[in-house]
């Protein structure tokens, strides 16, 4: 903005500068100020110029970069693994199961049957079947039929349903809740306090003398120069032992028991109790009445009578006599004898040897290949557009006044105006678009301020 306002300035003093006549009235671009107006400006012919503003609309190409999306190939090696199988020969043991022939005797219990023979003699029973003769009577049943007409009356049963009303009572459930006080007991803790008695001593070092012998001999010097032996006491030796000393020390020591304690609760608890209520239901039951009816029948009878007759029948009977009858029997029985044999039996061995085995592995390699894959990258890319402009220029335009009447004596204009005409409302000062600075020249504009200005 402030170049703007700066380049509009320098194009109005170039302005300036450059017009034609020498009236001050062009200081203002036409636009003349009279706060102090010579006499002269006060005449008849006092003509003066003034710019006036026209706007013209014009295009330009204006260039933009955009991004266009362009795809490309690019190549990459990209490694795949392959397999190779490989045999290798390789030797293993091999066991084989090989059998021997190897004899052996065994001795054999074998048992024969033989057979002895034993007579006995057996008393067998014979039976004969012998008949006689029996008379006997028998009576026969000879059965005569007949009818004869039975009047009888029969009582018939007529069924009939009615309704009665029973009334019964029905035990009905009611659920009623009411509090109950329940009784838990709590085990609540309490400390106490306790003398304890403890021993905070500690080990000192005592001196003990252990005196080996209480009297030992040495040689003295006695008299005349002469040695002697005298008993003198033994010095004896120290020892060091640890002597402990008790120091008792009391102290307060926390005892935490758990005291039971009895806790009342109220606790609502649902009673389901039971009400007698009374309901009449209606009850179909079944009337049975007799009805008197006779019935004819009929019946049928039989006369049984008795016919007696005279049969004779043989009866036979056993008669059983015992026969003496000599038997012979033959009894086994059997002998032990050892038999020695030979068997042969296979013995089982086992026979190692090596055997070739090709084996076939899958060996690994890595193989490369070329892969062609699409790339997308953005390209910057120029492209021209046509945008509209506005471009105000001054035209210059020459006043004449008609008279100057009103011209005061001290050689200046007392109102103001020095008699010119107001045919037209002329506006003296451009009129910019808002936030847009005008280059204000008299000549056509340039390149340079016309860049400037679109700037």
């Amino acid at each position: 903005m402030k170049n703007r306002i700066a380049g509009a300035i320098v194009v109005l003093a170039l302005a300036i500068v450059a017009s034609p006549g020498t009236a001050s009235a062009g200081f203002y671009c036409g636009g003349a100020s009279y706060r102090c107006c010579p006499a002269a400006a006060c005449q008849q012919s006092c003509c003066y110029t003034t710019n006036r503003i026209e706007r013209q609309t014009c295009q330009r190409t204006v260039y933009d970069t955009i991004q266009e999306p362009q795809q490309y190939t690019v190549s990459r090696t990209v490694y795949e693994t392959a397999f190779d199988d490989v045999q290798e020969t390789h030797h293993r043991l091999v066991s084989e199961v090989a059998y021997r022939e190897q004899e052996y005797q065994v001795a054999r219990q074998v048992y024969e049957t033989a057979d002895r023979e034993e007579r006995y003699t057996v008393m067998k029973p014979v039976n004969e079947t012998l008949y006689r003769d029996q008379t006997y009577t028998t009576q026969k049943q000879v059965w005569d039929e007949s009818t004869r007409e039975v009047r009888r009356c029969v009582q018939r049963p007529v069924t009939e349903t009615l309704e009665r009303e029973v009334r019964q009572t029905v035990m009905r459930q009611q659920t009623e809740v009411i509090n109950q006080e329940r009784c838990y007991t709590v085990m609540r803790p309490v400390t106490t306090y306790r003398c304890v008695r403890e021993d905070c001593g500690q080990w000192t070092v005592q001196r003990v003398h252990h005196q080996v012998f209480p009297c030992c001999p040495q040689l003295v010097p006695g008299p005349y120069g002469c040695p002697q032996v005298c008993m003198m006491p033994s010095p004896g030796f120290n020892t060091c032992r640890r002597v402990w000393c008790p120091n008792i020390v009391e102290r307060q020591v926390p005892c935490t028991t758990y005291q039971a304690q009895i806790v009342r609760q109220s606790c609502p608890v649902t009673v389901c109790r039971m009400v007698p209520e009374t309901v009449v239901t209606k009850v179909p039951y079944t009337v049975c009445r007799i009805v008197s009816e006779q019935v004819v029948e009929q019946i049928p009878v039989k006369t049984c009578r008795v016919v007696c007759e005279t049969h004779v029948q043989k009866i036979p009977y056993q008669v059983c006599r015992m026969v003496a009858e000599e038997c012979v029997r033959r009894v086994p029985h059997q002998v032990c004898k050892t038999v020695m044999e030979t068997r042969t039996c296979r013995i089982p061995y086992t026979v190692c040897r090596k055997e070739p085995v090709t084996v076939t592995k899958r060996v690994a390699r890595c193989v490369p290949r070329e892969v062609q894959s699409t790339c997308t990258r953005m390209v910057s890319k120029c492209v021209p557009r046509v945008e509209n402009y506005e471009v105000c220029r001054m035209v210059p335009h020459t006043v004449c006044p008609t008279s100057c009447n009103s011209c005061g004596s001290g050689g200046g204009c007392a109102s103001g105006n020095c008699g010119v005409s107001q045919d037209g409302p002329v506006n003296m000062s451009p009129v910019p678009n808002p936030g847009e600075a005008i280059p204000m020249s008299t000549g056509p504009v340039s390149t340079s301020a016309r860049r400037r200005h679109s700037i």
